[in-house]
């Protein structure tokens, strides 16, 4: 979830030192990052990025579930798409949702962005990441060089954004730039979906955003944490309640995924809209 682009933290870590004619040549300080810290509680595996905030988690004895009921709503791109062929992953987290789209799609490429290199060594030592392969590429990068790539435009089915710092109370990428290149590295019916906070100021600049890029923007109701799991479209597709909950059955059959209450979540939407 530590992506940081032009934050204070970053910006300040990255300030040459003060140079005199006997150090010309020292080189610029490495980034600084909040320390990645772990806690354990009922046979679940925190992360943290030392601060009571939770940034992911994972049931020990289930290393490939997904634990969070809000990471389990990020995966609601399941009723628009059962065979995508690339998953992008913006924050690495706990690498709940990689491990599990690396599983679940087999035939599917998957790439997960982490600006802090702490995090990717965390997740291979204790959350069970596998190692990359010919499916998955693990990248310590910018989150944003890697949407403003045009190496990466129009090839990325699905884009899973969790970008949060050590606060942890709104995304570090949140403008209409970003995701206008976001809805770029996208496929003509390529999606997104966006952790949010409801009970933010951020909530409200981040949807207004997404809807300047996007053709189409959902959000699923606010769960018990407050989080707000949005879903955007390139292309606005047709929702037809019928289908996807023939869809939302046939996940759950396959993967135990609640995919009803997604369903359920996108006529409250639709009423409310």
């Amino acid at each position: 979830m530590l992506i940081k682009r032009k934050s204070i933290e970053k910006e300040e870590s990255l300030r040459p030192p003060m140079r005199s004619r006997a150090i010309a040549t020292a080189k610029p300080r490495k980034p600084k990052y909040a320390p990645v810290t772990l806690s354990e509680q009922d046979g679940v595996r925190f992360l943290h990025f030392g601060t009571e905030w939770v940034q992911g988690a994972m049931r020990i004895r289930k290393p490939d579930a997904i634990e969070l009921e809000y990471a389990q709503q990020m995966m609601l791109w399941m009723l628009f798409n059962d065979s995508p062929a690339h998953l992008v992953q913006l924050g690495l987290g706990t690498g709940a949702l990689t491990k599990y789209c690396y599983r679940q799609f087999p035939a599917a490429r998957v790439t997960a962005i982490e600006l802090n290199p702490s995090v990717v060594t965390i997740c291979e030592t204790m959350f069970k990441l596998p190692p990359n392969d010919d499916r998955l590429n693990v990248v310590e990068m910018d989150a944003m060089d890697f949407v403003t790539d045009s190496a990466n435009r129009g090839n990325v089915d699905v884009l899973q954004i969790d970008l949060y710092d050590a606060t942890a109370r709104g995304p570090v990428l949140d403008t209409p730039e970003f995701y206008q290149a976001c809805a770029a590295c996208l496929t003509a019916n390529g999606m997104i979906t966006v952790n949010l906070f409801g009970d933010h100021p951020s909530y409200a600049k981040n949807l207004k955003a997404m809807k300047f890029a996007f053709d189409a923007v959902v959000w699923l109701p606010e769960v018990h944490d407050g989080n707000v799991v949005v879903i955007a479209f390139k292309n606005a597709p047709v929702l037809d309640f019928a289908t996807l909950y023939e869809r939302a059955a046939a996940i759950r059959e396959a993967t135990k995924l609640p995919a009803k209450s997604w369903v359920d979540g996108l006529k409250v939407w639709m009423a409310e809209e």
